[in-house]
Parts: structure tokens; sequence; C-alpha cells
């Protein structure tokens, strides 16, 4: 049965944090709807009415164009060992770049990852939990570094300039993305030459 909450407790933070992937939907009028999936180290609960995911440079930037647009946000994480769950966030976001007020007080969260562009500053509006009993269990094998490899190698003018290039949704609605090249650290490892 879905059980709302108006917050964030310890039980849900701790649930989060054992997750090593989670699920992103937004949308806006005459759009199609946006629903991306994440991995890495990368979601952080601020408070309990407030969560922050970094992002790395992708094929688009539907999120950022979304809440730009409209604001609504769901982030879904699914329990994969025991016990069987669900939970969704629902807020409002924004995106903040790195030349923004706010960025440093949020990056201070994380460590940047190669291809950082942005994070999502999420307010939560109300917390869901349900059973979660069809969905599978599984195990983690590994992160997939392919994006922050792919990101560690590339040179930081033909990285801005693709991100010029996403400045707008694939319905055509407007999105800020950064031409800051971030050369961050590799999971794992030591910093990445290229900041």
């Amino acid at each position: 049965m879905a059980e709302f909450f108006e917050a964030l407790d310890d039980k849900h933070t701790a649930m989060i944090a054992a997750q090593p992937v989670f699920f992103v939907a937004t949308a806006a009028a005459d759009a199609r709807i946006n629903l991306s999936p994440k991995g890495y180290d990368a979601f952080r609960v601020l408070s309990p009415t407030r969560v922050a995911y970094l992002d790395l440079g992708g094929s688009g930037n539907e999120t950022n164009a979304h809440l730009l647009a409209d604001g609504r946000i769901t982030i879904m994480f699914c329990n994969f060992r025991q016990p069987a769950q669900i939970l969704r966030i629902y807020g409002k976001g924004q995106p903040v770049l790195p030349w923004e007020s706010g960025w440093d007080d949020l990056a201070a969260h994380f460590t940047l990852l190669p291809g950082t562009r942005q994070i999502f500053d999420i307010a939560v509006e109300s917390v869901q939990t349900s059973c979660g009993y069809g969905v599978p269990l599984m195990s983690l094998e590994k992160e997939r570094l392919t994006l922050v490899k792919h990101h560690a190698q590339a040179d930081p003018m033909e990285w801005a300039g693709k991100n010029k290039r996403r400045r707008k949704s694939i319905d055509g609605l407007p999105a800020r993305t950064t031409d800051r090249y971030i050369a961050g650290v590799m999971p794992g490892d030591g910093p990445v030459a290229g900041d």
C-alpha cells in the first residue's frame, strides 16, 4: 500500500543511500515526458525537504529545459534488494550552473566528476513509498565508467562547443547549459588533468 509523507525521514534517506541507480522524470506542456536513469554517486539528501543531484553532459538536456518551463520533477528509487520498496520524491527543481549563485554551496556536497555540467536543486513537496513487490531482485555488478571516461578524455573546447548546441530540448524548449568544462575526479581515482 502506498504511503505519503511531507518530507524525507531517516529511513527514506537510508534507503536512498543504498541504491546505485535512480530515475528522473520531467515534463512540460506540449512536450514529451522525459525519463532518465542516473548512476554514480550523484544524489544527495540535503535536508528532509531538499535534495540535489549532479548532472553530467549527455545526449540531451531535457531535464534542464523542462524545469525551466514547468519546474515539476519526480525522482524514483527502487530497492532491488530486500526489503522490496519503491520511493518517489515529488518536487520542484531548478538547474544550477557552475557560474551561478548557489553553485559553490551545492558543489561542496559532491565529488565533481569529469563532464559535470550542472546540479539540479530540488525542493521536496511530498514523498511516496510503495511495496515494490513487482520489482526484481538484482545485484550490482559494477558501475559503468564509460561516460566519465569519455568526458575525462574530451577536449575542453570541443566539449564546450557540443554543449552550446544543447540550448534546446528535443521539442524546441529553451535550455541553459554550461560551456565550462569540469575535469573532475574519476570514481576511485585522483584528479583528472584538464581543469
